[in-house]
């Protein structure tokens, strides 16, 4: 899996992690929050964003990104779904990485999905599909990581 920071370029999964580690470890007394969110764009083709945050509370963060595009004309609500799902990916990628390394970081899933407008009717299931995986969720308007930070990149 190849991911984009907009300073550092095209990094590897483990070279995020790294990248991610040694932020972190700048200001170990610091609160740090991973987020991971992703949004999709429907044009001739779809396009899926999947943003990883390093949130430092209160000073800032820093992220990176994964695109890929997709032909496959999908619903809404499978574009949600899909959306959850390649989350989720990254979250068990994370969670097991952190495992491994002895680290400890508070994860968010952030879903485009919210109580308002299309996608209200999704909520619940959506909530339940990542609750369901052993992750904290956030929907709109407190999920930045994908309507915000994924959303920016889709366009």
């Amino acid at each position: 899996m190849d991911f984009i920071s907009p300073t550092k370029g095209h990094l590897s999964f483990d070279q995020v992690f790294a990248e991610i580690l040694t932020y972190a470890s700048e200001h170990p007394e610091d609160k740090y929050s991973l987020i991971v969110g992703t949004d999709s764009q429907l044009k001739d083709e779809t396009c899926f964003v999947t943003a990883l945050i390093v949130h430092r509370q209160g000073k800032g963060g820093r992220f990176f990104y994964t695109r890929r595009h997709d032909s496959y004309a999908r619903s809404l609500r499978q574009r949600i779904f899909y959306e959850a799902s390649l989350s989720l990916t990254v979250a068990s990628l994370l969670t097991e990485k952190l495992a491994d390394s002895g680290q400890e970081l508070n994860l968010e899933v952030h879903l485009d999905v919210g109580s308002n407008g299309a996608t209200k009717t999704l909520v619940k299931e959506v909530v339940g599909m990542v609750n369901g995986s052993g992750y904290l969720c956030k929907i709109k308007p407190d999920s930045y990581g994908a309507s915000t930070v994924a959303d920016r990149y889709t366009k």
